[in-house]
């Protein structure tokens, strides 16, 4: 089952569940829209995969299948630069 992370692994920009702006790869790394866009011209900096906008959990299935509340940051030297 898909793990749902809270936050973007660049900028640590809150995801939550129903996010339209979360985007995911293969072995679900996660990051917002801008970031993977922007920041990584929608390639995986972590698995070299692309990204696709995260589903959304139907709330109702989220008191039985949560969404994960630990936050995953990676040091990417990208993601230490300002946006511009």
């Amino acid at each position: 089952m898909m793990i749902l992370k809270p936050n973007c692994e660049c900028c640590d920009k809150d995801l939550p569940p129903a996010s339209r702006e979360a985007r995911i790869c293969t072995f679900e790394c996660t990051f917002c829209a801008t970031c993977a866009e922007h920041r990584f011209d929608n390639t995986c900096p972590n698995c070299g995969g692309n990204f696709v906008p995260r589903p959304v959990r139907p709330p109702e299935k989220l008191s039985r299948f949560p969404a994960s509340t630990e936050r995953v940051r990676k040091a990417h030297a990208v993601c230490a630069e300002p946006q511009t």
